[in-house]
């Protein structure tokens, strides 16, 4: 029973719909009227700017972070602690404090990462950085980055242990899976990056000179 509730909670810590509770609270917007309409950080950033969405992508992150270590906070050995992080991603995939529509799932893994293998979810970030660099668009980076971290988890052990110590089939297992969804839940931007419309994040490295 103690399992089963904090499973639950795992699930209403990712149902927290920051981007919407930030736009309500300090700019009284509803970021889902406006941008792409998604509750996420990218639409947060685009809608709200740069504080709001960077205090937003911090709060998903740690949506997933915080629910992935619930067993260790309560001294919980009998389950594996992906399975509170999934719990979140389907929270804030399909938040009940927001309809059930939420985001794409992208911040809330990373949380998981985070309370699960902090060293490896460094590796991770550091993979989006570059595909969000060479990319400049967070939803192509974002599946790019997912594809990478889902076949690191393959050959990580074997090349830098101290990132990643042993083979964990259930993480790659969870990544196959978070990939596949967030390549669902991108199914838009796919659209719109083969019609080259989707929108890109400028790294001001071709300003113009004064």
């Amino acid at each position: 029973m103690k399992i089963i509730i904090l499973l639950v909670i795992a699930y209403l810590l990712g149902s927290i719909p920051s981007g919407v509770w930030i736009g309500k609270l300090f700019f009284k917007k509803d970021i889902r009227q406006f941008g792409s309409g998604n509750l996420g950080t990218t639409n947060t950033f685009r809608v709200l700017g740069k504080k709001a969405g960077i205090i937003v992508l911090v709060m998903d992150i740690l949506k997933g972070t915080l629910a992935t270590s619930l067993p260790v906070i309560f001294h919980i050995t009998t389950i594996n602690p992906l399975w509170f992080g999934v719990c979140a991603i389907l929270g804030h995939t399909f938040p009940i404090f927001a309809g059930f529509k939420g985001g794409k799932a992208v911040a809330t893994s990373a949380g998981m990462l985070l309370g699960y293998q902090p060293l490896f979810f460094l590796y991770s970030t550091v993979i989006f950085i570059i595909c969000l660099f060479f990319t400049s668009m967070v939803s192509l980076a974002s599946m790019i980055a997912a594809v990478l971290i889902t076949l690191s988890t393959f050959f990580i052990p074997y090349i830098a242990p101290i990132i990643l110590e042993k083979q964990d089939w259930l993480l790659t297992i969870i990544a196959i899976c978070v990939t596949a969804f967030i390549f669902y839940r991108h199914k838009d931007n796919i659209q719109r990056i083969k019609k080259g419309t989707e929108n890109k994040v400028s790294f001001g490295l071709n300003k113009p000179k004064k």
